[in-house]
């Protein structure tokens, strides 16, 4: 502001020169007629230029407080302006910032978090791809070094490696099937079927690996109606041997797995659970992750590709369904899941 004055105010000087010098010259014609005194002339010019430049400064000093005041008054006397418009945009404007701010603190955090599972997955599948790749190629270098001579341990280590080829392939073909799943290309044959009589199918393919725990596998109650379900068959008979799978494998000896059936609606509520040892909170939102394993040790007692729960969790999304975990370390493990009731038409 205090420059704008200064530009003001030599415009005010110059403006009043200008204008003394033109009435100067036309004086000094109008003296030098007459005869009249030099000293005249220049207090007639110095009086002119005071009453100049006076007149000029005020009125433009005026010219610019006029416009200060109508600005302020526009904005601090008018309320809609004030009010709504100025303070409503400003505030508004604040908001949006604030809100991209934390929009982008969100989205580093996340892509912080992806790439820490990227990492993690990428070190679980380089983990679980050498161990058997590893233990198939140390025993048929041993057999190449000259074992082969041997019979009996030839049978035995080409027995091995082959076991280990074949998990291989295994965790290979579960990695397919999850591709599959994730982009839509495994489709599903959905048709009616009994999940009461599919379930039981599943017991009984598992009664000899659940008699070797000591595990009874049982329904919560006698169902002697069947009940139907619209779905693939193959994928549910998938879902279900792995869930009671591993309920067997992890739960303890003598102990339990149980399936119920609830009706909910247009809907069957699927329900696997065991009284085993139970699974702590912090690894239940991970559970269904590619190679996610609770048992973190390099040597683990119980065996598999880890993408067991993956699979199921795809399978059952590929239904447009959900699937969900509960657990209570030393109560037992909850798996269910949920099925679209078959509708006569």
């Amino acid at each position: 502001m205090q420059r704008k004055f200064s530009k003001h105010y030599h415009y005010a000087l110059y403006s009043s020169l200008y204008i003394t010098l033109s009435i100067s010259v036309l004086a000094a014609g109008f003296m030098y007629y007459f005869q009249i005194p030099l000293w005249v002339l220049l207090f007639f010019s110095a009086f002119c230029y005071i009453i100049c430049f006076a007149i000029i400064q005020y009125f433009t000093q005026r010219l610019i407080y006029q416009k200060i005041h109508d600005i302020y008054k526009t904005i601090f006397s008018d309320p809609n302006i004030y009010d709504e418009d100025l303070i409503t945009n400003i505030d508004s404007l604040s908001k949006e910032v604030e809100r991209f701010s934390e929009d982008k603190r969100l989205q580093i955090e996340d892509l912080e978090l992806r790439d820490d599972f990227r990492k993690e997955f990428i070190g679980n599948l380089a983990h679980e791809l050498k161990t058997p790749l590893f233990t198939a190629q140390s025993y048929l270098l041993t057999l190449q070094d000259g074992a082969l001579d041997n019979m009996e341990v030839r049978d035995k280590y080409i027995d091995r490696a082959a076991s280990g080829m074949e998990r291989l392939v295994h965790i290979i073909e579960d990695l397919d099937t999850i591709t599959k799943l994730e982009t839509g290309k495994e489709t599903l044959v959905k048709e009616k079927m009994d999940i009461v009589a599919l379930t039981q199918t599943v017991f009984d393919m598992l009664e000899v690996v659940a008699q070797e725990k000591d595990i009874s596998l049982a329904f919560d109650t006698d169902y002697d109606e069947p009940i139907y379900v619209f779905a693939d068959s193959k994928k549910i008979h998938h879902v279900l041997t792995n869930l009671t799978l591993n309920s067997i494998k992890y739960g303890k000896r003598n102990g339990t797995t149980e399936v119920a059936f609830d009706v909910q609606g247009d809907k069957i509520l699927v329900r696997i659970n065991d009284n085993g040892g139970g699974i702590a909170k912090q690894h239940l939102p991970r559970l269904f992750e590619r190679f996610y394993r609770i048992d973190k040790s390099g040597s683990r007692k119980e065996g598999g590709s880890g993408l067991g729960l993956a699979i199921v969790k795809h399978m059952i999304e590929a239904h447009q369904e959900r699937i969900q975990v509960e657990s209570e370390i030393g109560l037992g493990t909850e798996f269910s899941f949920t099925l679209q009731k078959f509708q006569e038409n």
